[in-house]
């Protein structure tokens, strides 16, 4: 990462957060699915069966398991699922809607969702290859960082600042009265 990236980072936040988030994607679903399965093995283990039957059988008889270890870690689960589920929505729409989506979402997949992580820059650039005509390292850079800024209007939505801008191209000269 250059030192403009590094700049752009620091200066933006809502860039930084789905910087932040991209990087931590592949840990959390890693993390999420050893949670799981760790909670479905305990289960397994200490009731004799899955969970799914063990919750069915306590819903059955009115039991309430509200403030036991169960919920809480089945609300960890739930939590860290929800926010998997809203990156992955927003990068379908981005995929799926922005005029750049299609490569757009292949350098999110090489550089960031993959399961397995590249070696190197110039791995994901090898990848990208047949998704993206002619990159080159600087091309990557830029683009990446355009993605990230659509990644985050989704994800956070404009800012004022943004929408100020976007109306000063539609209205000229349009100043606010204070």
């Amino acid at each position: 990462m250059g030192k403009k990236d590094e700049m752009l980072i620091v200066e933006e936040p809502l860039y930084h957060d789905t910087w932040k988030l991209l990087k931590k994607y592949r840990d959390v679903v890693w993390s999420l699915e050893l949670s799981v399965q760790q909670v479905r093995n305990r289960f397994e283990i200490e009731y004799g069966n899955t969970i799914e039957d063990f919750l069915d059988s306590v819903y059955l008889a009115g039991a309430d398991i509200a403030g036991s270890d169960i919920e809480h870690h089945a609300q960890c689960i739930e939590r860290s699922h929800r926010m998997l589920k809203l990156l992955d929505s927003a990068i379908d729409l981005l995929r799926n809607k922005h005029k750049n989506g299609e490569s757009y979402y292949w350098l999110l997949y090489y550089s960031y969702l993959s399961p397995q992580q590249m070696r190197n820059v110039e791995e994901i650039i090898e990848k990208l290859r047949p998704h993206i005509r002619d990159i080159s390292m600087r091309t990557y850079y830029r683009k990446r960082q355009e993605c990230i800024e659509a990644l985050s209007s989704i994800l956070w939505g404009y800012t004022s600042k943004d929408s100020m801008e976007v109306l000063e191209q539609f209205v000229p000269g349009r100043q606010e009265k204070g």
